[in-house]
């Protein structure tokens, strides 16, 4: 799913890698994006990929707010696209 072309899936598309890594699930958490400040859901994100890994943009702005790659028995998160992760915690 190539940027320009306009087609992405949501950030729910992440949930099956991200619990790979998390024991909760991070659709639900809240990011603030670091491009126009939006904070939203990771399941608000355009994802697009899948190769050579997934790409999540903020759906205002476009910024690249998450990176996830996988590659033999490591996986690789960026997340310097967001200012904060606001993960809620039962308990």
């Amino acid at each position: 799913m190539p940027y320009l072309d306009g087609e992405y899936e949501d950030g729910n598309a992440l949930a099956g890698p991200l619990s790979e890594i998390f024991a909760v699930d991070l659709t639900a958490a809240e990011g603030r994006c670091t491009g126009c400040g939006t904070t939203g859901p990771i399941a608000r994100l355009h994802v697009y990929g899948p190769a050579p890994g997934l790409v999540a943009r903020c759906p205002d702005c476009g910024q690249v707010v998450l990176r996830l790659v996988r590659g033999g028995d490591a996986a690789w998160l960026d997340v310097r696209g967001m200012v904060s992760l606001r993960i809620r915690i039962e308990g």
